[in-house]
């Protein structure tokens, strides 16, 4: 028999051929599920950053109903310094990366008689998920939300 063994009905698996042709499926379905999975991570971390500062807008907007202005910054300022305790339960952290929010406020006399606010995110967001943003461009990354405009991007926190 040329030196080789009987091959034995009992002892049957995988050829490398079948073995390669699944290994080449897990990877093609790997390549189109992962830029996908990271993709949703990313628009999650924008919605919630929205959110978090439609959170401090509504602590805000009480804040002045009850004492008739908003809280002094007139430079940008860390919301955990603008005393909204009562107005805000707990400070927000940012899901896209390390920093406080900041606020920067006007008086009525300062802002053409409207008393107005800006927060900025300190996170940087991924481009692609702000493009529905006023101003969602590829260079800008941040998200600033004015008590007038709405919601725009920029290419710098605190801009």
């Amino acid at each position: 028999m040329n030196g080789s063994k009987p091959k034995n009905e009992s002892q049957r698996g995988f050829t490398l051929l079948e073995m390669m042709v699944v290994v080449a499926i897990i990877a093609i379905l790997a390549a189109i599920l992962v830029p996908n999975f990271t993709r949703a991570r990313a628009q999650t971390q924008t919605a919630a950053c929205m959110g978090n500062i439609k959170m401090i807008a509504t602590a805000l907007e009480l804040y002045y109903t009850d004492t008739g202005s908003y809280p002094a910054a007139s430079t940008p300022t860390n919301v955990e310094t603008l005393g909204l305790t009562g107005y805000l339960n707990q400070t927000p952290a940012d899901p896209a990366g390390p920093g406080s929010y900041t606020v920067k406020t006007q008086s009525n006399a300062g802002n053409g008689g409207v008393a107005g606010y800006q927060i900025w995110c300190p996170g940087t967001h991924d481009p692609g998920t702000l493009a529905k943003i006023a101003g969602g461009t590829t260079a800008n990354t941040h998200i600033k939300f004015d008590n007038q405009a709405g919601f725009t991007t920029v290419s710098a926190q605190n801009q």
